[in-house]
């Protein structure tokens, strides 16, 4: 082996370790962002139902 491929070798290595650190991060975030989408939804609703209920019950 020539000291040329083994840098290559290497270099291959350590490109695929940064691209699964890299992938993995965005993922992280990408579910957070969804998760923060998810929420965001769920308290609208909420915030409608309760104001629907007690809307309501004001008005009898």
């Amino acid at each position: 082996m020539t000291k040329n491929s083994i840098w290559t070798i290497v270099g291959v290595i350590v490109a695929i370790v940064i691209a699964w650190v890299l992938v993995n991060a965005l993922f992280a975030l990408i579910g957070v962002v969804f998760k923060l989408l998810v929420v965001a939804v769920v308290a609208l609703l909420v915030f409608l139902a309760l104001r629907y209920f007690f809307a309501n019950r004001a008005s009898s």
